[in-house]
């Protein structure tokens, strides 16, 4: 009976210890397990759809009043196409809808193949986007990092983001 209480109170300790311990940075699988990525502590995961295309969508808290307007975010979509011809289409198809948004000016031009970087206006707020496009195993892969173009977080936080946007995107090349 002591052996059974001793085990139940470390099991119960170790739950403990590890409810309390900072989240660590989620391990993302899409695709069937062909496009894999880790996202940054602290950001929550927010969306997922399954299906063709599948999307995952993850919040970047903005601790600032900024935050309570534009939600920062990071999504990335897979879509299965047959060839090249079919990943260009589907990419033509996201950027003419980039093109479409309240706003919509080009940034400097990307250091990147299929690269984008733009700003808009999101709910009055000018916003800075950033996606980009790779096509591996006949699957067109984007990610799009949206976040207000100024944060009354600070430069930190903008910088910060920015660093966890080209790590996801660093995993998805």
């Amino acid at each position: 009976m002591g052996y059974l209480r001793s085990t139940v109170s470390a099991i119960a300790l170790a739950v403990g210890l590890l409810a309390t311990a900072p989240a660590p940075a989620a391990d993302v699988s899409m695709a069937n397990g062909s496009v894999n990525f880790s996202t940054p502590d602290g950001w929550l995961d927010i969306m997922q759809t399954d299906g063709d295309p599948e999307v995952r969508a993850f919040q970047v808290p903005d601790p600032s009043p900024t935050g309570h307007v534009v939600l920062a975010r990071v999504t990335v979509t897979v879509k299965q196409v047959p060839d090249i011809n079919g990943f260009r289409a589907w990419m033509d198809q996201a950027t003419a809808a980039a093109m479409a948004l309240p706003g919509y000016q080009t940034v400097a031009k990307a250091p990147e193949p299929n690269s984008y970087s733009y700003t808009a206006r999101e709910a009055g707020v000018a916003s800075s986007y950033r996606e980009r496009y790779w096509f591996k195993d006949g699957r067109a892969i984007q990610l799009r990092c949206v976040r207000p173009q100024q944060s009354q977080a600070g430069a930190a936080w903008i910088a910060a983001f920015d660093r966890g946007c080209d790590a996801v995107a660093a995993r998805l090349q």
